[in-house]
This record gives C-alpha cells, sequence and structure tokens, in this order.
C-alpha cells in the first residue's frame, strides 16, 4: 500500500502542533489501514527531508498530502524538491479550496442574523496560485452565507487584514481561515479588535476526510501517468 507522508508548516506554539497531531490522529482512524506519518517543512521535527529519505528506505511509493490551506512556498518550492529527489514520490495538492473546507467555515461562523459581511482572515503568500485558492474559498463560504466575504491577508500579497477591517463597511464578523494556533493566529486576534472571530479550522473530521481525498486523488493521477 502507497505510504501517506502529512507535511505541516510547523509552528512554536504547542496549541498549535496538538491540533496537526490531532488532525493527522482522525485520518489514521479513517483509514487505520494506511502508513501514515508526519514531517514538517519548518520550526519542527522531524523535518521533510530527512522523513521522506527514512519512509522511501522502507515502502516503494508514497504521497506527500500538505496540510497546508493554500498552495504556495511550501508546496511548490519544499515539496516539489521531495518529488524531485525521489520518483517513487507523489504529491497531493493543498487542502484547500474545498467544499467541506467552506461547510466547516460555516459552522464557525455560526448566527450570523446580526452579521452584514465577513471577512475571511488568510496567512496570506507571495505566490499569486495561493491567493488565487484563497479567493475561491472566499467564493465557495460567500455562496452558503449568501453575504458578502472579502479577504483580509496576514501577510504576502493582496489587501492586508488591518485595512479590510478598517474599510469594510457593516457589521463584520471574521472568518478565521487558519489551521491551529500560532503566530498568524495572534496576528489575526490582535487586527480584529472588536469583531467576533471564528476558532481556526482545527483537527475538524471533515478536514481529514479532505486530505484523504486529496491523497487518493494524487494516487488516480500517478496511476494514469504511469
Amino acid at each position: 500500500m502507497t505510504d501517506l507522508i502529512a507535511v505541516a508548516h510547523g509552528t512554536a506554539d504547542p496549541r498549535g502542533i496538538r491540533v496537526v497531531h490531532d488532525l493527522v490522529r482522525q485520518m489514521a482512524r479513517l483509514r487505520p489501514e494506511l502508513p501514515m506519518s508526519l514531517g514538517f517543512v519548518d520550526v519542527d521535527v522531524p523535518a521533510l527531508p530527512g522523513l521522506v529519505d527514512r519512509v522511501m528506505t522502507d515502502t516503494t511509493s508514497a504521497v506527500l498530502v500538505p496540510l497546508l490551506l493554500s498552495s504556495g512556498y511550501h508546496v511548490h518550492v519544499d515539496i516539489a524538491a521531495q518529488v524531485a529527489r525521489h520518483p517513487a514520490l507523489t504529491a497531493a495538492p493543498a487542502l484547500g479550496p474545498h467544499p467541506l473546507i467552506a461547510d466547516i467555515l460555516v459552522d464557525r461562523l455560526g448566527d450570523l442574523s446580526r452579521t452584514d459581511h465577513v471577512v475571511l482572515a488568510a496567512a496570506g503568500s507571495s505566490d499569486p496560485r495561493a491567493q488565487a485558492a484563497c479567493e475561491r474559498t472566499a467564493a465557495l463560504l460567500q455562496a452558503r452565507i449568501h453575504r458578502p466575504v472579502t479577504i483580509g491577508y496576514l501577510a504576502g500579497r493582496g489587501p492586508r487584514l488591518p485595512a479590510v477591517l478598517a474599510t469594510t463597511p457593516g457589521r463584520l464578523a471574521v472568518a478565521n481561515y487558519l489551521l491551529a494556533p500560532g503566530y498568524f493566529a495572534d496576528r489575526l486576534y490582535q487586527h480584529a479588535g472588536p469583531h467576533r472571530v471564528t476558532a481556526p479550522l482545527g483537527a475538524d473530521p471533515r478536514l481529514a476526510r479532505v486530505a484523504l481525498t486529496r491523497y487518493e486523488a494524487a494516487l488516480t493521477k500517478a496511476s494514469v501517468a504511469a
């Protein structure tokens, strides 16, 4: 069976690390027969290159599944570099955008009867492909809540969250488009001021299902290309 190597960013915040491990445990509960491991592209260990080398000594094939919400630098550079090193390795796309993620955001927002406008707060990236992915997530969310959704970024390209919050009219709610607590989540809460902010996506079982869907799609793509 083809191994699944989950790839997370990493954080110095222990709350964030717990969420990532909980998410992988959710994935393992859904697919207990599937060999699964977790590596990081930054901050934490095991670092992805060393983990990939160890896994590939014991298996004939593996799929890297990014536990990342958008396809930015870490997908197109860090993860792609591992695929280039190992011909039997395949990379799945990032988790977002996906309808189930939009559903999680809707649930986190809850009652919107006193909300005119939602601001989707995302980490951001210098990669325009990541920005396009966030825009598709915003469109999915807007279609579900029947209210305008504007993106505010904490870094990278695009309008920054403080400016979006300052210029968006009406009663606002901030949809937290981050996986877990950590540096960006702390900045989000600092910028949000009096506005209601939802919890991060967290180790939601639906997010685990998205990750496994990405794994299966990568397997199918690899078999077609073979």
